[in-house]
């Protein structure tokens, strides 16, 4: 009898806490090969995959998921302690100083109103909430009979908390997914149970597009709400239009559209002139059409550290969004709230836009290059975000993929992401092996270009080990 999809092959799996062969399970259709079987930092993975010994009412799995398992790898080699000497591309931040030609310079200090001592409204401010509407409505529904008002945006504290709190008010639904994706979603969509989480898997050979079939095979099967970042992080790709208006007007009155959209600003796509990519553009009625996106200081403000955020949709959906905060985080922090305000005035976004852009195009051309030059193969040049997604197969095999390329990375003070933690899977359902993401890493060039050249330095001598 022939073999069914590979499943023949399969001789033995891994146990995943001690490395150790062990009879073949019925979960995983690849065989691990002897880099990852014997290798340290495949075991330390699996060992948090699965969770830690058990505390009293601790699920251990939730204490160390995606950048900050690295960050704890890096730690046992000395990060913590001099980080100065290290090139962390591993997290996904821009640079903050100031030194960004054309760029506005960030608040020193902020002044603390005598309001701002008080409990703040767990939707936000009313003024923040009126320039975020007013920013959407100057940038992308000129012309247009729908415009958001101060009620259609929720104020939250960052992008995480702002996904925490839209998945606490979710129908019972199927949640549509794509592989690969922000690692976050992961938490977000194991936390709750109101809904099942459906994956969608994109291709290598495809440029990981989403297409707009794709779209109409998720509804078609059932699907009532869509998650997905745009611009695409972690492969640095972006859906725009037509193709975006393409899939709204699919979604409309079928799909709940939940578009992540903080790299809405590192858009490369338009020659760097300052223009953002929304989904807020296609919207015909901002109270009707079933479309929530998220943004915020994060990425295109460089202010990670401000944790403020916001939600625009219809006025149904922010209402609900803004009392769930009461119980889930409590709110924005008031003081930096009200110093955000200034910071979104229409005309100096816009100017912002085209310097973050400009720069941040250079620093992209300069590590394609760069990695090219050492011989990646980098068939996908981003046309956003600040990621490139590498794939590490032509590499030597005891680094060509991403754990261990990871490992081999912290040799040399350099910190990247293992491909595997954007490889969605919040049921554990699939084994690690059958991952599409197993032989990727994600490296940021967010970080300021001297780090670059630190990290690419360090890149180059692992490749010539």
């Amino acid at each position: 009898m022939s073999n069914i999809s590979g499943f023949g092959n399969r001789k033995f799996s891994i146990n995943r806490n001690t490395g150790v062969p062990r009879p073949a399970r019925r979960f995983s259709m690849g065989e691990p090969g002897l880099n990852e079987a014997s290798s340290k930092v495949h075991r330390q993975f699996r060992a948090a995959h699965e969770g830690h010994l058990p505390h009293a009412g601790l699920d251990a799995t939730r204490a160390s998921t995606g950048v900050v398992w690295c960050t704890e790898r890096a730690a046992e080699h000395g990060f913590l302690e001099e980080p100065d000497k290290w090139a962390n591309l591993g997290q996904g931040a821009p640079e903050v100083e100031d030194d960004i030609e054309g760029c506005f310079p960030r608040p020193k200090t902020i002044d603390i109103s005598l309001n701002s001592r008080e409990y703040g409204p767990t939707a936000g401010i009313k003024p923040l909430r009126e320039a975020v509407a007013n920013l959407y409505n100057e940038m992308h529904r000129k012309g247009k009979a729908s415009q958001y008002t101060w009620e259609n945006v929720a104020i939250v504290p960052g992008g995480r908390a702002g996904l925490i709190r839209i998945a606490a008010v979710l129908n019972n639904a199927y949640v549509g997914f794509f592989i690969p994706d922000y690692t976050a979603y992961n938490e977000m969509l194991s936390l709750f149970k109101n809904f099942a989480a459906i994956p969608v898997p994109l291709s290598e050979e495809d440029g990981y597009h989403i297409h707009p079939d794709k779209i109409a095979e998720e509804i078609a099967r059932g699907t009532s709400v869509i998650i997905t970042s745009n611009p695409r992080n972690p492969t640095g790709r972006v859906v725009a239009n037509p193709e975006l208006a393409e899939i709204q007007d699919i979604c409309r009155e079928r799909a709940t559209l939940v578009s992540d959209e903080f790299y809405s600003g590192y858009n490369y796509t338009s020659d760097c002139d300052g223009t953002t990519i929304s989904a807020a553009e296609n919207v015909i009625d901002v109270d009707e059409d079933d479309v929530l996106i998220i943004d915020g200081l994060t990425k295109r403000f460089r202010l990670p550290g401000w944790r403020v955020a916001w939600i625009i949709g219809p006025k149904e959906f922010i209402k609900a969004i803004g009392s769930c905060g009461s119980y889930l985080d409590g709110g924005t922090n008031v003081p930096f709230q009200e110093a955000a305000i200034p910071m979104l005035e229409p005309s100096l976004v816009k100017k912002e836009m085209k310097a973050l852009q400009s720069h941040f195009r250079d620093k992209r051309d300069y590590v394609v290059e760069r990695l090219r030059s050492m011989g990646f193969t980098i068939r996908l040049v981003p046309d956003s975000t600040f990621y490139l997604w590498l794939n590490l197969e032509g590499l030597p095999g005891p680094i060509s993929d991403g754990l261990n390329f990871f490992q081999a990375c912290l040799e040399e003070k350099v910190i990247v992401v293992p491909g595997i933690f954007f490889d969605l899977n919040p049921a554990r359902r699939r084994d690690l092996f059958d991952s599409p993401c197993h032989h990727f890493v994600r490296f940021s060039y967010g970080p300021k270009l001297d780090v670059l050249k630190m990290g690419c330095d360090g890149i180059e001598r692992v490749v010539n080990k």
